[in-house]
């Protein structure tokens, strides 16, 4: 207890002496500004302006910002909108006018030779064409409802024959719904399928190039070789 109360009286003293010698600077500055204040008035005047400047930058900085970012998210609102808009109308098509607009959006990015099967047991080829390097494209397409995801069903369908019925260098599965199930897209990954979802499949539609979204799900980037 004895020690206890010694430290409290020594960190009380510590303090007193402090604020003395606070004030004692304090004065002697003040006592000094005064004396010499046609040399220290610009210095002080130049520092409070910078000062000023400063903090004015930096709120202008802050709200560039939030303006750029508020501007970030109403794009990014409005892309979706816009998918959606053009999604709309893919809805309204047939599985058979579906297929044919792929091939249509395939041949707009430079595939060549693109062909579409239009019949059942089509082994899941329903558009094959070849890239503009050469890889062999095979595309499973699936119209389902927009709440529907791709089961992993029918993503094993489709890793059985892309690659050994179809000799696929770049395996594509594109639906109209919103998602795959988490072990459709997994086997997607391990078997290098390119997943394109509904809202990948609106921004090719709104003019994404295919070669940039192949990577976007899997790796999907294939082997190159050229066509027989």
């Amino acid at each position: 207890m004895a020690a206890r109360r010694w430290r409290r009286r020594l960190q009380k003293q510590t303090r007193r002496q402090l604020q003395v010698w606070g004030a004692v600077a304090a004065l002697v500055a003040v006592v000094w500004v005064a004396g010499n204040w046609s040399t220290v008035w610009p210095v002080l005047v130049t520092v409070l302006a910078a000062t000023a400047l400063g903090g004015a930058g930096w709120v202008l900085l802050r709200a560039h910002r939030q303006a750029v970012s508020r501007d970030r998210a109403w794009r990014a609102q409005e892309e979706a909108r816009a998918r959606e808009l053009s999604m709309a109308q893919v809805d309204a098509l047939t599985w058979q006018d579906f297929e044919t607009y792929i091939a249509e959006l395939c041949r707009r990015d430079g595939c060549r030779d693109v062909v579409v099967s239009d019949k059942s047991g089509d082994l899941g080829a329903d558009v094959v064409g070849y890239l503009a390097d050469g890889r062999k494209l095979v595309i499973q397409c699936k119209k389902y409802a927009a709440h529907r995801s791709v089961s992993s069903q029918d993503m094993q369908k489709f890793v059985g024959t892309a690659r050994l019925e179809h000799g696929a260098d770049v395996a594509l599965f594109v639906t109209t719904c919103h998602a795959f199930t988490r072990d459709a897209l997994g086997l997607a990954l391990r078997q290098d399928i390119v997943a394109l979802h509904r809202d990948l499949l609106g921004s090719w539609v709104k003019g994404a190039h295919l070669e940039s979204l192949i990577p976007l799900n899997g790796s999907g980037g294939g082997t190159r070789r050229r066509p027989r």
